[in-house]
C-alpha cells in the first residue's frame, strides 16, 4: 500500500468511525439513512474534547451500545475471510465474527481523534433490489476531496454496512488480502492468534 493510499484511508476512516459510531436507524433510503448516522456522529464528536484522550474513551464506551445495529459484522467477517469461510466450523466462525469485530472496534474507534470539521457531500445513490450504494465525498480544511463509497444490504427492513471503499480501497478486500497471505503459508489459527494480537 502506498504512502498515498494510506494517507487518503486516514482520512476517510474519519469519517468510517463516525458512522462506526452512529446511533440506529428505522429502514429507509439508504443516502437517507448514512446522512442521518453522519449527522448524528459529528454531533457527538463536536460535543467532544477530542484532545481529552480519558473523554474519547468515555464516547466510545458509550457509543459502542448502538454501533452493532449499523453495521452487519458477520457478513464483513465472512466476505473479508474469503473461501476459508466454508471451510471452517460453525464455531470457528462465530469466533472470527468476534475477533474480527474487535479488530475492526481498535482500529477506527482509535481514528476519532483525526476529525478536524471535514465535510461530507452526497454524490449519489445505486439500489439494486436488496443492495444499495451510497457515493460520497469527503471534503478536507484545505479542500481537498476524496471518494468513500459504503455498500448496504436490505436485512429485516434495515439497510446495513458491509463494506466501506475509501478512494477505490475496499475495506473488505483489503482485509481478504491480508487474511489470504497469511493462510497461504500458515494454519487458520495462526491468522486467528495474529487477529486476537492486533485487536487486544
Amino acid at each position: 500500500m502506498t504512502t498515498k493510499t494510506r494517507s487518503v484511508l486516514c482520512i476517510s476512516h474519519v469519517f468510517i468511525a463516525v458512522l462506526w459510531w452512529a446511533a440506529p436507524l428505522p429502514a429507509g433510503q439508504p443516502t437517507e439513512q448514512i446522512r442521518s448516522a453522519i449527522d448524528r456522529g459529528i454531533g457527538i464528536l463536536n460535543r467532544a474534547n477530542l484532545d481529552d484522550k480519558k473523554q474519547n474513551a468515555e464516547v466510545i464506551d458509550r457509543l459502542r451500545e448502538v454501533v452493532y445495529p449499523l453495521f452487519d459484522f458477520t457478513e464483513m467477517a465472512k466476505r473479508s475471510l474469503g473461501p476459508q469461510w466454508r471451510r471452517i466450523t460453525s464455531q470457528q466462525q462465530e469466533e472470527f465474527v468476534s475477533v474480527f469485530t474487535r479488530l475492526l472496534e481498535k482500529t477506527y474507534a482509535g481514528r476519532i481523534d483525526l476529525y478536524e470539521g471535514q465535510k461530507v457531500v452526497y454524490r449519489g445513490e445505486t439500489i439494486d433490489h436488496n443492495y444499495a450504494q451510497v457515493d460520497t465525498g469527503v471534503i478536507g480544511k484545505n479542500g481537498e476531496s476524496y471518494s468513500v463509497v459504503y455498500k448496504l444490504y436490505l436485512v429485516n427492513g434495515n439497510w446495513r454496512i458491509y463494506d466501506v471503499i475509501a478512494e477505490n480501497i475496499s475495506l473488505v478486500n483489503n482485509y481478504r488480502s491480508q487474511f489470504n497471505r497469511v493462510l497461504a503459508n500458515s494454519s487458520f489459527e495462526d491468522l486467528m492468534n495474529r487477529i486476537r494480537e492486533k485487536a487486544s
